[in-house]
């Protein structure tokens, strides 16, 4: 399919108007119902001032009519931009002014929220959004996308204490949606679950697809996100055909919602990605259900996928790790050694990539003008033709497959009167894992585990938010004069 990556949706209302489009915690649309309220969206915005290329806010729980704003932007030839519900003013007013934003669509509360951050919506800043179109209104003049067009900006943790917005264009998430589409064999029978939230880049295969297949996509409410009781009941009521979440939520719901004794009934696959799923809590669900096809995804927010590996029944043996697998999307994946040539099988390299899912490039930042994107990983080339993921060349974490810079918290805490220095680290893994600041006093008193906790509250989303504090005299560091994570590890 080519054109813009509203289209399937518009798509699958002239073939099945009639059919579920999006169930959500506010109730459900069709996709005739989806497709008026998106054009009505789309109206409003352009008569608000939007043109082709703009950047709308999308600051909205989790709901049908959040994926209709979504359409609705994309159809006024924008890109939207979705805000975390859940997280500080501070954060969501950083974001509007980093990218411009034309609009910001939001509820009344938010909307206050902003005003007294100073975006006040009165010619000195986006213009506030925050009632839904009326049952009127005309249809919205038709923006064609093309391929390099901007869709969406995902704001993701940055090294240098800010967010960092990673552009992607239609071309970038349609490459993705429709690979996803055809290797599921997607209809419009299917079902599928969205358990991330929309900032978050496992969505996109959720709805996208959906839509492309005519299917529908049930919205997991957030505040089930991590209740394993509550979505294993949700795959079950809603008759679930393909789940996709990070590995943690699949986790909780085997070890402590009931997984392991359910039925697949409808379920036909399970996509995980974000981190790596420990091979012996993965057997256990895999192997419990054979007829059911698992695949691991792989890839960060400036490519989505770009590979991936389908999970055959676990051997009991000492099988340690599923690959990442093999390049998916139409791109092409390569190890790249530290001198610059090309990893062969059983080499360590960085993993590159090149091809259509590769992003715009970061927004205030010189285009990735169709370069290869270098993601950090460490990797390695199997025998098999798949790779094997090692580690990080850099600052970088993964927590609950959140993307987490560690400089982004470092800068955070260091910000605080009462903290002099501060270095962040992980402790434990998966379901364990925990955020820990090794930080020197300020004053001859620290301050305490919920100060600090509070303090980066105001400015960091909650997964970035430290679990622990240890407070010490002073940082260890190497002969660079950096801070020496390995011994602060070994004494912990």
């Amino acid at each position: 399919m080519t054109g813009g990556l509203h289209e399937p949706a518009i798509a699958a209302a002239r073939r099945f108007p009639d059919r579920l489009a999006v169930a959500g915690p506010d109730g459900r649309l069709t996709y005739r119902q989806l497709d008026v309220l998106a054009d009505r969206i789309a109206a409003t915005l352009q008569a608000r001032g939007v043109r082709r290329g703009d950047r709308v806010i999308l600051w909205l729980d989790k709901s049908a009519r959040l994926v209709a704003a979504m359409q609705g932007v994309l159809r006024a030839g924008a890109g939207y931009v979705p805000v975390d519900p859940l997280g500080p003013v501070d954060r969501a007013a950083t974001v509007i002014t980093d990218c411009a934003a034309a609009v910001v669509l939001t509820t009344p509360a938010r909307a206050e929220a902003l005003r007294a951050h100073g975006l006040a919506g009165d010619g000195r800043g986006p213009v506030l959004l925050e009632e839904w179109p009326e049952e009127t209104g005309g249809r919205p003049e038709p923006v064609p996308a093309g391929p390099d067009d901007l869709a969406y900006i995902l704001y993701t943790s940055g090294s240098t204490g800010t967010p960092k917005g990673v552009c992607l264009s239609h071309g970038n998430a349609l490459a993705f949606v429709e690979w996803a589409a055809a290797e599921l064999g997607a209809g419009p029978a299917d079902r599928f679950a969205n358990h991330a939230p929309p900032q978050f880049d496992l969505s996109v295969l959720d709805i996208y697809a959906a839509f492309r297949a005519g299917a529908s996509v049930h919205l997991v409410p957030h505040e089930h996100s991590y209740a394993p009781e509550k979505l294993v009941a949700f795959l079950r009521e809603e008759r679930i055909t393909v789940w996709y979440s990070v590995p943690s939520a699949l986790q909780l719901m085997t070890r402590d919602g009931g997984l392991r004794d359910l039925e697949p009934g409808p379920l036909r696959a399970v996509l995980y990605a974000g981190e790596p799923y420990p091979v012996r809590q993965l057997r256990e669900l895999r192997n419990r259900w054979p007829q059911v096809r698992f695949l691991n995804l792989y890839g960060p927010t400036e490519t989505n996928v770009c590979t991936f590996q389908e999970v055959p029944v676990l051997p009991d043996d000492d099988y340690d790790q599923v690959p990442i697998g093999r390049a998916c999307s139409g791109d092409r994946v390569w190890a790249e050694r530290d001198d610059g040539r090309e990893a062969g099988v059983g080499e360590e390299g960085e993993l590159v990539v090149a091809g259509p899912t590769v992003m715009l490039g970061y927004w205030g930042h010189p285009p990735q003008a169709g370069r290869p994107y270098r993601t950090g990983d460490r990797v390695v080339l199997g025998a098999d033709g798949a790779y094997r993921f090692l580690g990080r060349r850099d600052g970088m974490v993964k927590l609950r497959g959140h993307r987490i810079e560690i400089g982004e918290i470092e800068a955070a805490l260091h910000a605080h009167p009462g903290i002099a220095e501060a270095a962040v680290t992980v402790e434990g893994e998966g379901l364990a894992a925990r955020l820990v600041a090794w930080a020197v006093p300020g004053g001859a008193q620290a301050p305490d585990l919920l100060d600090v906790k509070r303090h980066c509250a105001a400015s960091l989303p909650r997964y970035m938010i430290v679990d622990v504090v240890r407070w010490v005299s002073e940082l260890p560091r190497n002969q660079n004069g950096k801070v020496d994570r390995k011994r602060l590890l070994a004494t912990g």
